[in-house]
């Protein structure tokens, strides 16, 4: 398995991968993002935390406040002669009444994927695992009043799933603090015809498919790369935090149906773990990207991919 390398120091957003023929960096959007970690997976028990605290500190926990450390950031992958982002963080200047840490958000997003060699006008797919909030919001940006797609030249992959459960009919059914993404970050990517619905399975390319693992979301998704003899598995918010991995039938408080997103949890990890698939989650401090091993009937960290 390849490693990652910074080619700018400790900078998070400087690191790149190469799978088979694949590359792979991140484009992180918020460096710390602190979240209260008996709160957002509260079915793990406190021991775990405390058992575990010689490698979950400083990148993940901080023991002091009791906070998870999590990161907002963008996977870009070069396949094929295009450019793909996983995932397109929370965006900027977003009315979010029930995520006030995500309101009139004002980041270097875009800099920083300039940065990364990535232009808007580069990016040829953008792939949404699911759709919460920050993981939609640079999907767009605003021009002129307006919100219109931030990638004029890319096909948004959108699960068809989330589609219907997050639109405008479900109205108050959808919990707040995702009420508000649809209409700013997705709809418009849909009026410009540029979005592709899809379920069960969808094939990018010959390196890179998609599939759904419910449950997070109703249209929750993994994207697997396998290129040459290498496997990695984009998990999206599968996995928030990394005592899931110890504890994997522990969901966060933020999943639509905790049982099921336990389930494809589960089940992305044992496969991940029998094939010796990376593990990439959406929010993942430090280097991002783990490798699994079974542990009896849970799993556990062979070794971060650093």
């Amino acid at each position: 398995m390849s490693e990652f390398s910074s080619e700018v120091g400790s900078e998070v957003s400087g690191q790149k991968l190469l799978l088979g023929d694949v590359e792979v960096s991140r484009v992180v959007e918020v460096e710390r993002f602190p979240l209260p970690a008996r709160t957002v997976v509260p079915e793990v028990p406190a021991e775990v935390w405390r058992d575990n605290e010689e490698w979950l500190v400083p990148d993940h926990w901080d023991p002091g406040s009791g906070d998870a450390l999590a990161l907002m950031q963008t996977w870009v992958l070069r396949s094929e002669g295009r450019t793909v982002l996983v995932d397109t963080g929370i965006g900027n200047g977003r009315e979010r009444p029930g995520v006030p840490p995500f309101e009139h958000l004002d980041t270097d997003y875009l800099d920083r994927l300039a940065a990364a060699g990535v232009r808007p006008e580069d990016v040829d797919v953008v792939v949404n695992t699911h759709l919460h909030g920050d993981h939609i919001g640079w999907n767009t940006h605003n021009v002129d009043g307006s919100w219109v797609p931030t990638f004029p030249n890319a096909t948004y992959l959108i699960p068809a799933a989330d589609h219907a459960y997050f639109g405008p009919d479900r109205g108050d059914a959808v919990r707040v603090d995702n009420r508000y993404g649809f209409a700013d970050s997705i709809a418009p990517v849909v009026q410009a015809g540029q979005a592709v619905l899809w379920e069960g399975t969808h094939r990018i390319d010959s390196h890179l498919t998609l599939e759904s693992a419910p449950g997070h979301t109703p249209g929750s998704s993994v994207l697997r790369l396998h290129s040459g003899t290498d496997r990695a598995v984009f998990v999206g918010d599968l996995l928030h935090l990394p005592v899931q991995i110890l504890e994997p039938c522990c969901s966060s408080d933020f999943c639509e149906d905790p049982k099921e997103a336990a389930e494809s949890r589960v089940r992305v990890l044992g496969r991940a773990a029998d094939e010796g698939e990376l593990v990439v989650p959406a929010h993942f401090a430090g280097t991002g990207a783990v490798e699994v091993r079974r542990e009896g009937g849970k799993f556990g960290i062979s070794r971060w991919v650093s």
